[in-house]
């Protein structure tokens, strides 16, 4: 096939091949960099949170009045819970992962460092709250009865024994030696000694674009929080988390009804609820790409098809010298694959430089070569389908007709 003719008929349309080279290359830049934001948003969604979240759910529970035996009924509600049939254990606390919001703290090396070392997300816990949880220990113990300190919001107590997620460990200290150092949190004057490793525990704050910066550098304080309103976790046996869940709120108010349970669901609905964004954000993406890449073929479609009405004569004169069905779809299709070719260097670099200038500015993952070859084969692709119809009506034309110009 002559390329060069080919190249001249496209120079007597300029204007018409420019215009669809740019809105390839154009989309094929968007294409490139909102398939690479999407592996990213979509990864977040379903990193582990060290959680055994098939047999977890959480409530909310507020009391009406402020009584004053906050501690006592908190340890009745845990224990009453903890009867249940299928319950493995219970926690009360004031967050646990992927909840959103919770507490955070800078790790430092000695108490008058002004940088931390590290940031940190922190849970309060009793000797329960490992194993309602659900994470694993993988080096060091969990906390013991006489270890646990009641703390009020108002209050600055700091503990002098903590637990810490391995990626915290290996943060503060690389060479491996994390258990039985001694870590300054919360501005104390007073060390926390680590006494436990546990494999994994994302941060409440673990969905959010701040909380990316540490998602898996939380901290276990033994302290159980004195305060009105309080989250239960409570990790079932396999199986038994749905059944557990309907008689949960009843066995509370058989305790008191002087109060307000909310927030009751899985930690399935928990991790649904934070990611949210992500998903709509990857679905907001696939929907203007595809959108997109339609209003493109459309546009290569009603290009081919205008050519052909006006190459009539030309591939009626053709067909009669010969020239088979094959030839002259093989024309039009080597034809846009020039003007795609263009158009796809073009987008390759423009997909380049704005997914350098969101990694800049957004702080977001550079993108893979992968997603470019990705996009650029999804635009190529279509492209060349769309030029199919156009070129099949132009091959199907009986010769003498064509030649006619009718």
């Amino acid at each position: 096939m002559d390329i060069g003719s080919i190249i001249a008929a496209l120079r007597r349309n300029s204007l018409g091949a420019l215009l669809i080279g740019a809105q390839i290359g154009l989309a094929l830049a968007i294409v490139c960099n909102s398939l690479s934001i999407i592996e990213q948003r979509l990864h977040r969604t379903y990193r582990p949170s060290g959680l055994d979240e098939t047999n977890i759910f959480t409530l909310s529970n507020e009391w009406v009045a402020h009584p004053d035996n906050l501690p006592a009924l908190t340890r009745e509600d845990s224990s009453a819970l903890r009867s249940l049939p299928g319950v493995i254990d219970v926690v009360a606390t004031d967050s646990y992962p992927l909840k959103g919001r919770g507490p955070s703290a800078g790790v430092m090396f000695t108490p008058d460092q002004r940088e931390p070392v590290a940031s940190t997300a922190y849970y309060m816990v009793d000797e329960h709250g490992l194993a309602a949880f659900g994470v694993r220990l993988v080096a060091g113990r969990g906390f013991t009865s006489d270890e646990i300190r009641q703390l009020r919001s108002t209050d600055t107590y700091v503990p002098s024994v903590v637990i810490v997620t391995r990626a915290l460990a290996q943060s503060l200290f690389p060479s491996g030696d994390a258990l039985g150092k001694n870590i300054y949190l919360l501005s104390s004057k007073a060390p926390s000694r680590i006494v436990g490793l546990v494999d994994r525990c994302q941060t409440p704050l673990a969905a959010t674009s701040w909380g990316e910066q540490f998602v898996e550098n939380s901290s276990f304080l033994p302290v159980q929080l004195v305060q009105n309103k309080l989250s239960y976790v409570v990790r079932t046996r396999s199986g038994q988390r749905d059944a557990v869940m309907q008689i949960a709120p009843s066995k509370l108010l058989q305790l008191s009804h002087a109060r307000i349970i909310d927030n009751l669901e899985p930690f399935s609905q928990t991790r649904a609820r934070a990611y949210h964004g992500d998903h709509a954000l990857s679905l907001i993406l696939g929907t203007l790409c595809t959108l997109l890449l339609a209003v493109t073929a459309l546009g290569i479609v009603g290009l081919t098809s205008y050519w052909v009405a006006q190459r009539r004569s030309q591939i009626g004169i053709r067909r009669a010298l010969g020239a088979r069905k094959i030839d002259i779809l093989g024309y039009f299709h080597v034809e846009n694959l020039l003007i795609a070719g263009s158009g796809g260097a073009l987008g390759i670099a423009l997909g380049m430089a704005v997914n350098l200038w969101l990694a800049t500015s957004l702080q977001l993952t550079r993108m893979g070569v992968g997603f470019l070859c990705l996009g650029a084969a999804i635009v190529f692709t279509l492209s060349q389908l769309a030029v199919l119809w156009p070129a099949l009506r132009a091959a199907n034309t009986p010769p003498a007709i064509a030649a006619r110009g009718v």
